[in-house]
């Protein structure tokens, strides 16, 4: 009530000078309780009027004004995020539920991703869309309050039935290609059954489609979900089933949520795609169906054959057909113009084989004759060439005597050289032998290292010399040296040497 008459108040303030006080009467004229609070002057046929977009300029500027930046708790819903980065969303409760608008500057700083069913508190502007003339939220910050409870149960439903194995790929069915009948499980006054209706007709008209109707909203539809589900498998009458219903918030697509619906699609006999709301709407049917579809048009499509891909196809195959007949007739059309050909009068074909017969006689006698000339020939020259091969034995045996001569003779000689060659390098080397030169009276003196001796310089007095001659050998000491070179003799020796024989 506050809240009202300080609305009131102010369109009565901006009304001074701009529009006439009337016109606010018109407004609210079903609100009679409080026009009291307008004034009711100038009510007359030539007061001013407000457009609605002053109306609604005027409205939004009151409610920004009346109400200030606040926080406001709620439940996410209908969550979308636009090409150009703006956010909308529907913000709600147990009671009552209000439009979100969060621009892309607003929506950049948020760190974390607002989803469907989450319980947040908005930091928000109320004002108006003039547009419109929607109410709505600016909101300017959000902030996590917890998860929906709706969202909540959502989570824990997928996480036990995944457990389970309903969402595994193993267990997809394959959809058929060219399915007899076609069932359609949702309500029949929905507008997703035209839209399937519409999509089959204009794809395959020729496939008829069976309604099992049902509520998809509202308390007790997932039963009857379910039990529609359960009477198309039990009656087998369609080869595949598409599950659909518009978009809607989770509220509205809760009953495509319930173990009781995830069970029978399930356990149908027939494979089931799913089209339940928008592509981003996504519940527990979706992961057990055979197949997802964005969209029920999209399902529609998903389970129909283009019957327009269909006759193109069967035009081409029917073409190719044409072309292979028509080879095939071109191919035994020459087949049988040959066999034609070959077919002859037997008469003809009787001499004919006569004077082929006469040729082979003729040839025949002539190959013969060459052949035994030929042979002849062949018998001649392996005759010739068999006496030039034939081996002359006394010729080999005197070739083999000179050869066993000469052998002899060049062994003899070189018996002789080697002989010469053997008593004069026994003469060199007699020649050069040190016992030889011994024997004429000369001997080799040695020092104690064994070293021979051959210049008195290195020699001192007192050194012990090993004196070797032709048969013996003798040690003596060094008394005295005569480094001149003189051939003097050095008288003799001093007593004391000692001798060994040889």
């Amino acid at each position: 009530m506050n809240l009202l008459r300080r609305i009131l108040r102010s369109l009565a303030g901006r009304s001074r000078g701009t529009f006439s006080r009337g016109c606010v009467l018109v407004a609210l004229y079903d609100r009679p309780r409080y026009n009291r609070w307008v004034p009711t002057a100038d009510l007359h046929p030539g007061a001013a009027v407000l457009g609605v977009a002053a109306l609604n300029r005027l409205a939004r500027d009151v409610l920004e004004r009346a109400l200030p930046l606040m926080w406001i708790r709620g439940e996410v819903s209908n969550f979308t995020c636009a090409a150009s980065g703006h956010c909308y969303f529907t913000l709600k409760d147990a009671g009552a539920q209000v439009r979100c608008a969060m621009f892309r500057n607003r929506a950049r700083l948020l760190t974390w991703q607002l989803t469907n069913g989450m319980q947040v508190e908005v930091r928000a502007l109320v004002t108006l869309f003039e547009a419109r003339g929607e109410f709505q939220l600016n909101v300017e910050a959000v902030r996590r309050a917890g998860v929906g409870a709706l969202y909540e149960a959502f989570e824990r439903l997928k996480v036990r039935l995944a457990a389970e194995g309903l969402f595994d790929s193993e267990r997809k069915r394959g959809l058929p290609r060219l399915p007899r009948a076609i069932g359609v499980v949702t309500s029949p006054k929905a507008a997703a059954l035209r839209d399937v209706l519409s999509v089959l007709a204009r794809r395959m008209p020729s496939i008829p489609v069976i309604v099992y109707p049902t509520p998809v909203q509202g308390e007790g539809a997932g039963l009857s979900i379910a039990q529609a589900i359960e009477a198309a498998s039990r009656r087998k009458e369609c080869d595949v089933l598409i599950l659909c219903r518009g978009g809607g918030s989770i509220e509205d697509l809760w009953a495509f949520n319930e173990e009781g619906v995830a069970r029978a699609i399930h356990e149908c006999a027939v494979p089931v795609v799913s089209g339940v709301g928008h592509e981003t709407d996504f519940t527990i049917a979706d992961f057990v169906a055979d197949l997802r579809a964005p969209t029920p048009s999209a399902a529609a499509e998903a389970v129909s054959p283009d019957g327009l891909a269909l006759r193109a196809s069967v035009g081409q195959i029917g073409q190719r057909l044409r072309r292979a007949l028509l080879r095939n007739l071109e191919r035994r059309g020459q087949a049988l113009d040959y066999l034609a050909r070959r077919l002859v009068d037997p008469r003809e074909r009787m001499r004919a084989e006569g004077r082929h017969l006469r040729q082979i006689a003729v040839r025949l006698v002539a190959c013969g004759s060459k052949g035994i000339e030929s042979r002849r020939w062949a018998v001649s020259d392996l005759a010739r060439r068999l006496s030039a091969a034939r081996p002359d034995a006394a010729g080999r045996l005197a070739h083999l005597q000179q050869i066993a001569w000469r052998l002899q003779t060049a062994r003899r000689e070189d018996l002789q050289t080697r002989a010469v060659r053997l008593t004069a390098a026994a003469a060199r080397l007699e020649a050069l032998n040190p016992h030889a030169v011994l024997e004429r009276g000369y001997a080799i003196a040695t020092d104690g290292a064994g070293r021979i001796v051959r210049n008195a310089a290195g020699l001192a007095v007192g050194d012990l010399l090993r004196v070797r001659f032709a048969s013996g050998q003798a040690e003596t000491r060094v008394q005295r040296l005569d480094s001149a070179g003189s051939e003097s003799p050095l008288g003799p020796p001093a007593t004391g040497a000692r001798s060994e024989p040889g």
